[in-house]
């Protein structure tokens, strides 16, 4: 409840006039803050009809910062003439004081002052007139007693020109008598109370109503990171697709997973330092399967099942490096070596969803830990059209339809496609994902039949989001950047058509 002195107050005034009274005015002539006179006509409003209160706006002009000063001690023009001697002042002097600059440019503009840059002491300012009419304060004393109708409004632009006057708008109430309207408030009660009820005192009493339509107190809770709702998304879409979840809890992967058994030759540019982040300890890996790694060695040096190999010197040391494995198809390698152990074939459908590392350049689309999407189809006669179709119905499930493909190069892939969609944000084509169909130099060493195909494809999961939440910045998505108020206000789902 708002100060009751005040609330009498505004009640006695709104009881002597008959049309009504601005509560700027009360403010005014009480001398206390509006927001102390809305709060009492808040309160009076909660009451019922006892007053009626019509919002309105109106603008006015009022003195800024600056303009308060020179109506209390003059226009820096002025200033600038009262303080130049009969004798002169040398110019540097006078560009010492506070008001030297701008006031030496308005008098030199007002002919009040001249300046004799021949002077033997170097430039300086005399006197032209032995008194002046500072003509800037006089208006802007007019504005300040509230008599800014004085002023035209050449005059008044002006000054707002120079910073001296602002054009502001202010609100406030119209408040007249209401149809329950009454100098004497009564407390309205807002519990009915058994004491109440056993005396029959309910019935004197006034009861504040209910307001069905307030808002309650917003709960405590965690909220989901939009990139957790897109992540959970994605699985449903797979599972819905009758994708099985692959095992993904490694993030530290040698070298011979995460490049070799891919058919990744150790000279590539991939498996340098600055595209990879290596282990230090443990450095090297010391388990593999020996058969499956012998093949992968020959493939690579001699080549085999149809391949002349890349004809080099195959070396253990490089395969046993430990790293963060820069993509999850390194699990893929492991499920399809797995796959290719068992007595007969079965068709397969993987998926995994989980982080992966890359020592890149940090930008608006990249970063150097993000989450990949990776999908794999292994089945018997399999062509790129049918990836090609699998990626369409993934990505329109998701609400992504504005597609393309452009042929690309990927060594574990051929043919391979880089996939791209259209973000309305950023008004271009972004890439998504890269796709393609495992070479025969990957699957055969593994020990799959010659007719099985295998088609995947990969795509990171944060570029999905941010085409998705019109997020134009990675950072703003992940990293000490983000904005905990867009994770608090993004929805609980998305209803997209």
């Amino acid at each position: 409840m708002a100060d009751t002195g005040v609330v009498d107050t505004l009640l006695r005034r709104v009881e002597k006039v008959d049309g009504g009274v601005d509560s700027q005015d009360v403010a005014t002539s009480l001398g206390v803050d509006h927001q102390v006179i809305v709060g009492a006509v808040k309160s009076l409003q909660a009451l019922g009809d006892v007053i009626s209160a019509e919002q309105r706006s109106s603008k006015h002009w009022e003195l800024t910062g600056e303009g308060c000063e020179i109506a209390d001690q003059g226009s820096h023009e002025a200033r600038v003439v009262g303080s130049i001697p009969e004798e002169g002042l040398p110019q540097a002097e006078l560009m010492k004081l506070p008001f030297g600059k701008v006031g030496f440019s308005k008098a030199m503009s007002n002919k009040w002052i001249r300046l004799d840059k021949a002077h033997e002491g170097g430039p300086r300012i005399f006197r032209t007139v032995e008194s002046v009419e500072d003509l800037v304060r006089d208006k802007l004393l007019l504005v300040k007693k509230g008599e800014a109708s004085e002023l035209d409004e050449k005059e008044k632009n002006e000054l707002k020109k120079r910073k001296l006057l602002s054009e502001v708008t202010v609100k406030s109430y119209w408040i007249s008598k209401g149809s329950s309207f009454s100098t004497t408030i009564t407390k309205q009660e807002t519990e009915l109370t058994p004491e109440m009820i056993a005396s029959g005192s309910w019935k004197e009493k006034q009861f504040k109503p209910y307001n069905f339509e307030s808002m309650g107190v917003a709960p405590d809770c965690g909220h989901l990171h939009p990139l957790m709702k897109v992540r959970t998304q994605f699985r449903q879409i797979f599972l819905e697709m009758g994708f099985s979840e692959m095992p993904t809890n490694n993030f530290i992967e040698s070298s011979f997973w995460n490049f070799d058994s891919l058919f990744q030759p150790q000279q590539h540019p991939a498996r340098d330092q600055h595209d990879t982040f290596f282990i230090s300890d443990p450095a090297t890996a010391l388990q593999f399967p020996q058969d499956y790694l012998e093949r992968v060695k020959k493939v690579h040096s001699s080549g085999g099942y149809g391949s002349q190999g890349y004809k080099y010197d195959w070396k253990i040391e490089e395969a046993q490096k430990n790293l963060l494995r820069t993509h999850t198809t390194a699990v893929s390698a492991r499920m399809l070596y797995k796959l290719a152990q068992q007595r007969e074939f079965t068709p397969v459908k993987y998926f995994s969803i989980d982080r992966v590392f890359r020592n890149e350049t940090l930008d608006a689309t990249h970063l150097a830990e993000f989450h990949q999407i990776e999908g794999v189809v292994a089945d018997y006669g399999l062509t790129l059209g049918d990836l090609m179709g699998i990626l369409h119905q993934f990505f329109t499930k998701l609400g992504i339809t504005k597609l393309r493909f452009k042929p690309a190069y990927n060594p574990y892939t051929e043919p391979s496609m880089e996939v791209f969609s259209y973000h309305e944000g950023l008004k271009k084509w972004v890439e998504v994902g890269n796709s393609g169909v495992f070479r025969p130099e990957m699957l055969l060493p593994m020990g799959l039949p010659q007719d099985v195909s295998v088609i995947a494809w990969g795509l990171s999961l944060e570029r999905p989001t941010m085409i998705k939440y019109g997020i134009n910045n990675i950072r703003e998505l992940v990293g000490h950047k983000v904005n905990l108020q867009m994770v608090y206000d993004s929805p609980v789902c998305r209803l997209d058509s």
